[in-house]
């Protein structure tokens, strides 16, 4: 028997980028969960592969468009996540006009629609707004320090301003909007091509190319395993009252890219050398996130560990490179979590 929501009941979500990497997963939720399942993308970034598994699933449907542009969703909608916006330099840098456009008149296309339905709707922002964080680790009160014209504003200034309408159409009563800000997330489904670093590390490692670091290698991130992330999405989406603040997700353990480097070359056992080379303009040196409260007010925390997460992680690229020899495609696995992992 399908499982349900608090109330019993069942509801119709749509999921504004639900092909890419961490959409996919959220979607696998949610139809777990007993839901109605609709997935909106463009498939810039996400993949058909994502989702092919879920074709034929009675609760779920898709729609091919741009929030960017006029939405037309036919039926009633409960619940809206946006998660439609490239995430990744090198993608979200390729069109960064776009990326703007997604991150301001996406979010206001899909508000539109959540207002018009009176659905919950929570917008997927990012630690990039902190920028070169000059507060470490990152609490939701601290502001930022953005280079607002540099190459990455885009995205950053982008989601920051995605915020802003969220907030505002929450306080005008229009829209009960929510707001979580991702820290680095990784897990299957990741595009081999997406510029992140644990992709990138994970995909040299296996076919046996050195292993680029940027800079010295002492920057630090934190690495939340994808189903702690979406598990802290849905906790956010369903948690009453609305908190009304933005809300960290991500895995408080901090590693530099040294150690995240020498990790992923021990679990695939290549002998692969590192290549150092210049730190990409504004990239931030710390990234860790305080998340105080999330556990305070969802009773949310991470489960899985960098080691069990890189595992499953590592699993399953090797199976990408034997099934297609092309890391750029995803092979249709639904392997959510890693074995033994809590769910």
């Amino acid at each position: 028997m399908l499982e349900r929501t608090r109330d019993g009941k069942s509801k119709t979500v749509l999921v504004a980028g639900g092909a890419g990497f961490v959409g996919s997963h959220l979607c696998d939720l949610l139809l777990g969960q007993g839901h109605r399942v609709i997935c909106l993308d463009n498939y810039l970034t996400g993949t058909q592969a994502n989702v092919r598994p879920l074709e034929n699933h009675p609760s779920f449907a898709s729609i091919e468009a741009d929030i960017c542009e006029p939405l037309r969703i036919d039926e009633r909608v409960d619940q809206i996540y946006n998660l439609a916006c490239a995430a990744s330099p090198p993608h979200y840098q390729a069109d960064p006009v776009h990326t703007m456009m997604t991150c301001v008149v996406g979010t206001r296309n899909l508000l539109a629609v959540a207002e018009r339905d009176q659905a919950s709707f929570l917008q997927a922002s990012t630690s990039e707004i902190y920028g070169e964080p000059e507060a470490h680790p990152q609490v939701e009160d601290y502001r930022g320090n953005v280079n607002c014209t540099g190459p990455r504003a885009c995205y950053d200034e982008g989601k920051r301003a995605a915020e802003a309408l969220c907030f505002d159409v929450l306080r005008e009563g229009r829209v009960d909007a929510r707001v979580a800000r991702i820290f680095n997330t990784y897990g299957p489904r990741m595009r081999a091509d997406d510029g992140r670093i644990v992709s990138n590390l994970i995909v040299q490692a296996l076919s046996g190319k050195p292993l680029t670091v940027y800079g010295t290698g002492q920057q630090t991130r934190s690495f939340c395993y994808v189903s702690d992330l979406v598990a802290g999405l849905t906790a956010l989406m369903e948690v009453d009252p609305n908190p009304r603040l933005p809300v960290n997700l991500g895995n408080p353990e901090e590693f530099t890219i040294l150690e995240l480097a020498e990790r992923v070359a021990d679990m695939v056992q290549t002998s692969s050398a590192l290549e150092f080379r210049p730190l990409p303009t504004d990239d931030p040196t710390r990234r860790r996130p305080d998340v105080t409260r999330a556990r305070t007010l969802l009773g949310w925390a991470p489960k899985v560990g960098l080691a069990t997460g890189l595992d499953a992680t590592i699993g399953w690229f090797a199976a990408t490179l034997r099934d297609t020899h092309d890391y750029g495609r995803a092979p249709a696995t639904r392997r959510t979590e890693p074995a033994g992992a809590a769910r």
